[in-house]
């Protein structure tokens, strides 16, 4: 491709004059959308012109003489657009001596062109970015979404239009490709062959058009009167600049222009997101939006997204710059004194980052957060305390930690009267998880507490869990089925919320609590489980679990090749750190009374940190909670222990038969 882009320019907005708020520099004169919308392979295409981020004027005739031209279709704001942004910088630069060019598009309305600059300097565009502000290339072309591509070759044909490749799809992410649809059509193409895969659904983000006119405007539903409130209390927390949602839904214009695709993921109910199941349990931070909710915005969107009077719109949320917590922190730690790098491909080993918090005396928290310096990359953050200067000893994160950040943590302040604590003169060790994204990067993430007066706390909040290290999980299993029972009795307390954790293979998780008399509930039950979204499940109403109670967890795990997200069917699945192993852990949060004549908290931190007692270790491996232990249960390391406990010979080791 002759034409590279230039060096960065500041763009002159001024310097286009306007038609009904379109740049007509940047219209296409092409004659009407309908004409080609929906094209058909083997269609004949006719050309565009167009203006790119930099105010520059490109037509169909500088490109040609190339044997194919490659449209990209990407938006800013789209998660699977900016995963494929980096592939499509790759496979220029693979194609770009056989006579291919590539041509990336926005045809988003709400995509700026400073959005769009910072884009292509983020992945390194070397070629150009066009602005489709009144979609009539994407329509032209029959593209819906983005990342979507669309193949031209030298006598203007549509030869293909789909996905790159399958390594990336909605709710899933392989660590490679199987399918290579749009170098299979560039290799057929520059072979003069017939493409073989003509076309292919590409998943991602519906183009952002905007609000239309409709008939049914007059229903009198507007987003003024109805939706913004909605928006406000089911999305905007998340999706608002600087947040982990991908799309800002605070503001008129950006709602409306994502309102086709705000229908589709309510159908879909990949959003707002959810797991947990109705029938156990209620949660405070439940998400799930009701029907009446759903038909609203439903009739906004089919009346074509009308804002209504402005003036009637609710006053914007206020949230504190850069923090989901109330308040700014009392207390910010970051991770290092320097950002960590990030490399561009492979596997990352768990890191590891001690910060000193400076803290001289048993200190109480009752808000905190972990703030992801690059969420691009940053998988989940661990924070642990420990004593200052202890060298090589375990985390022991598998049963608990401080805090934690994985993908849908939402911060929130602690119930009144409990906190957590930070014993004085300790520092904090962070467990960072990255995973690389084709691009090399940097990463600084932070912590923060808000302090609470340690006279008015009565219940000292910990984490714990029941964990099923013991994972043994054959290729090509659907449904391997595995749970875990906590090792050691709980005193008296009350179950705050619970944290289930697996990886890409996880499919349904369940907690249950079995109390000192055998009965059993279950507390809550996710039948779909979602790597995804590992979301912290806190309860509407604590639940008192009286002494001598323990968690009970089962796992559903699906290393079948009906897993989008499995990255090898084919292998046996261990525990291991990487998404491609596996864990299995049901973390939970529990308050503890911090009466200092009743030592509750303390017993239960001993408890944790000291080594596992016969007894405990017995209960962990008793997962069916029987109060039995067959030989076969039994890992070949404490085998001759087992057979040293089992007087009678029989097989069977019983709970009276150890030691306690």
């Amino acid at each position: 491709m002759k034409n590279r882009l230039r060096p960065w320019l500041c763009v002159l907005l001024s310097a286009f004059a306007t038609t009904s708020g379109v740049p007509a520099a940047m219209g296409m004169e092409l004659g009407p959308a309908s004409a080609i919308a929906n094209a058909e392979i083997g269609a004949k295409f006719d050309g565009f012109r167009l203006t790119d981020f930099q105010g520059k004027e490109w037509t169909h005739q500088e490109l040609q003489g190339n044997k194919a031209i490659v449209f990209a279709f990407v938006g800013t704001q789209c998660p699977l657009a900016k995963l494929y942004s980096a592939k499509l910088v790759e496979l220029d630069k693979r194609y770009r001596d056989q006579g291919v060019v590539f041509v990336a598009v926005d045809s988003n309305v709400q995509d700026s062109l400073a959005e769009m600059t910072a884009h292509a300097r983020k992945f390194g565009f070397e070629f150009a970015f066009l602005k489709d502000p009144a979609q009539d290339l994407a329509n032209r072309l029959g593209v819906t979404r983005t990342p979507e591509v669309c193949v031209v070759d030298s006598e203007q044909r549509i030869r293909y239009r789909g996905r790159v490749d399958d390594q990336f799809g909605i709710g899933y992410t392989k660590d490679k490709a199987s399918t290579f649809e749009l170098s299979d059509a560039l290799d057929a193409i520059l072979k003069d062959r017939e493409v073989q895969v003509t076309t292919s659904s590409a998943s991602g983000c519906l183009i952002g058009r905007g609000p239309r006119d409709s008939a049914d405007a007059e229903l009198g539903i507007t987003y003024a009167k109805q939706v913004s409130r909605i928006l406000q209390n089911r999305c905007v927390s998340c999706h608002r600049p600087g947040e982990i949602g991908p799309m800002d839904l605070s503001n008129y214009d950006d709602a409306s222009a994502w309102a086709d695709m705000i229908v589709e993921v309510i159908d879909d109910k990949r959003m707002p997101p959810w797991h947990a199941s109705p029938e156990h349990g209620n949660f405070a931070n439940d998400r799930r939006m009701p029907d009446s909710e759903i038909a609203t915005v439903k009739a906004w969107v089919k009346s074509g997204a009308p804002r209504g009077v402005a003036s009637e719109e609710p006053a914007p949320l206020q949230f504190v710059d850069g923090w989901q917590l109330p308040r700014e922190p009392d207390l910010i730690v970051p991770m290092s004194d320097k950002p960590a790098e990030i490399p561009a491909r492979g596997d990352v080993k768990y890191q590891y980052f001690v910060a000193d918090p400076n803290i001289t005396e048993d200190t109480w928290v009752n808000g905190m957060e972990i703030v992801a310096g690059n969420r691009a990359v940053v998988h989940h953050i661990l924070v642990f305390v420990r004593e200052k200067g202890t060298k090589k000893r375990s985390l022991d994160g598998e049963r608990g930690f401080l805090v934690g950040y994985v993908p849908g943590t939402r911060a929130a302040m602690m119930p009144e009267g409990m906190a957590k604590r930070i014993p004085a003169n300790s520092e904090l060790v962070f467990q960072v998880h990255y995973t690389t994204n084709g691009t090399a990067t940097t990463d600084l993430s932070k912590v923060g507490f808000l302090i609470a007066d340690k006279k008015t706390i009565t219940h000292e909040i910990q984490t714990t869990s029941a964990v099923q290290p013991e994972l043994r999980i054959p290729p090509n299993e659907g449904n391997y089925k595995t749970n875990a029972i906590q090792p050691e009795e709980l005193p008296d307390c009350e179950l705050l919320s619970m944290s289930p954790h697996m990886h890409v293979r996880g499919k349904s998780f369940r907690y249950t609590a079995v109390m000192p008399d055998g009965k059993r509930e279950v507390l809550m039950d996710i039948p779909q489980y979602d790597f995804n979204w590992q979301t912290e499940y806190r309860l509407s109403e604590y639940k008192k679990l009286p002494k001598g109670t323990r968690m009970f967890c089962e796992a559903v795990f699906d290393n079948s090749a009906k897993n989008l997200n499995n990255p090898d069917p084919s292998s046996w699945v261990h525990w291991g750190d990487q998404t491609y192993e596996e864990m299995m852990i049901g973390y939970f949060h529990i308050s503890v009374p911090i009466d200092p004549k009743v030592g509750r908290a303390e017993e239960v931190r001993k408890a944790k940190l000291a080594r596992p007692t016969p007894i405990q270790i017995f209960s962990m491996l008793d997962t069916d909670g029987d109060d039995k232990l067959l030989k076969s249960e039994v890992p070949k390391q404490l085998l001759p222990t087992f057979e040293k406990l089992d007087k009678n010979g029989d097989g069977i080791l019983e709970r009276a038969e150890v030691p306690k």
